[in-house]
């Protein structure tokens, strides 16, 4: 393709080629250097439409990026293809405090969303670790989770319009400031979780909240699976809905944060199987301080909590949710090799306990944690150990195969990317791969965006 084209469209400003490209890194999980082509960076929706327009007529593959935070190598643009980066479209173009509802630019990031609506006593619930990187063109291309799925949802529960680019140029504004809204297709749907396979999100309209008044936070000791699975149910009544967190981490997990060099300690005794990091928000600090307290305190009586520490102050709520995040410490066991999946609930010990047995018994020179956002069903497992090719792939086959008969998914929230495309069927039926497909080559018949992504070849 003529790149003096691509350059005309954006300016010197907007397009990388050479050592500028090479300086960038591929994502957070894989800091080597970029090898892309050219790194194309528009200013605006319609300079993203001059460039698809451009690159589909060329046949020219492109890659969209978003602020390279994600984990499944979607985003990681090769020799020979285009990164299509939304970096300078960073503005904040309106926030509507009585409509509850932001219009911001695909590259803005998600925690410049989250302070924005925090000027207006608003919030965006939506909140994972990258929050400070993550653009939000990203997150709801790859319709990113987090800590708040079990009250908020998913990204795609807080958009309410988007603007995209197809392959051609074509500009799709669906731009809806509504809830409700159920004139024909929804077609903003097209594109969130869809991870820039079929067009590029260029302006999105995103559902706030009100700000909570108070919150409450608590990390409490189970014994068994049980009586966690029975404490998330206690827990959720109790509230009466307020319930927005519910992270559970393993003995394994637990105990690698809160030792020595990790710099957590131990709040609770290292020799329970199970810690559950709680946490609701409300309207009213005192009313909402006692419910949660009675609410622990029959776990307590009931025998579901074997032990608890209730956070007093927002140091201890952040020194508690630091456990739960400090998930680099898992390079002090070696590579690691982690897993993103959901399951039902009630399939998740025997689950566990499948898998856990096979890396035993098939690679025991690795090192094996679970953590993850129990209450609306995604664990996280990580496997530590030497690097090897042939370890990463049987650690998959142990960790993925079980998922099948069990109805789980090999992505709770992360995506597919490269890293799951292999094993996507375990997850979608025949039917439905065709499906998607078919829209594939109806938005993208060349197939120029973000090419051997997400569907099998």
């Amino acid at each position: 393709m003529d790149l003096q084209s691509l350059l005309d469209i954006v300016g010197t400003d907007g397009f990388l080629t050479g050592d500028d490209v090479r300086a960038r890194a591929v994502g957070w999980a894989d800091q080597s250097a970029c090898q892309a082509l050219a790194v194309v960076r528009p200013g605006s929706t319609g300079q993203v439409s001059r460039v698809l327009a451009a690159c589909n007529a060329a046949g020219q593959p492109v890659v969209p990026m978003g602020g390279l935070t994600g984990l499944v190598r979607g985003c990681t643009a090769g020799p020979g293809e285009i990164g299509l980066s939304l970096e300078r479209m960073h503005r904040i173009e309106s926030v509507d405090a009585v409509g509850r509802t932001m219009t911001v630019q695909a590259g803005v990031a998600v925690q410049a969303v989250q302070e924005e609506a925090e000027k207006h006593g608003l919030a965006y619930p939506v909140d994972f670790g990258a929050r400070g990187s993550a653009h939000i063109g990203g997150s709801v291309a790859t319709n990113a989770g987090g800590n708040g799925v079990i009250r908020y949802g998913m990204t795609r529960d807080s958009v309410l319009g988007l603007e995209a680019v197809l392959a051609d140029g074509t500009v799709i504004s669906s731009m809806n400031r509504m809830i409700k809204n159920n004139a024909a297709y929804d077609l903003k749907q097209l594109f969130i979780g869809t991870e820039g396979t079929l067009g590029v999100i260029t302006r999105v309209v995103l559902r706030l909240r009100e700000q909570p008044r108070s919150t409450q936070t608590a990390l409490v000791a189970c014994g068994s699976f049980t009586d966690v699975t029975g404490l998330l149910k206690h827990m959720d009544a109790s509230l009466g809905g307020s319930l927005s967190a519910f992270e559970v981490m393993w003995n394994g997990f637990y105990r690698l944060v809160t030792t020595t060099p990790a710099p957590g300690t131990p709040p609770l005794a290292q020799d329970h199987p199970y810690y559950v990091l709680i946490e609701s928000s409300g309207g009213d600090e005192v009313r909402d301080m006692a419910q949660f307290e009675a609410a622990l305190a029959a776990a307590i009586e009931s025998g579901q909590v074997a032990d608890a520490i209730v956070a007093t102050s927002q140091a201890q709520r952040e020194t508690l949710w630091a456990l739960r995040d400090d998930i680099e410490q898992v390079f002090r066991l070696g590579m690691p090799v982690g897993f993103d999946v959901s399951l039902p609930i009630a399939e998740m010990e025997d689950y566990i306990s499948e898998v856990m047995q096979r890396l035993e018994r098939e690679w025991p020179a690795y090192r094996r944690l679970v953590f993850g956002h129990l209450g609306d069903g995604n664990l996280h497992i990580i496997a530590a150990g030497p690097p090897s090719k042939e370890a990463r792939h049987g650690i998959e086959c142990c960790v993925y195969e079980p998922l099948a008969e069990r109805g789980g998914s090999v992505s709770a929230e992360h995506g597919i990317g490269l890293e799951k495309r292999p094993w996507l069927a375990l997850s979608r039926s025949p039917a439905e791969i065709e499906l998607m497909r078919r829209l594939k080559r109806t938005l993208d018949p060349n197939g120029i965006l973000n090419p051997g992504r997400v569907l099998p070849a």
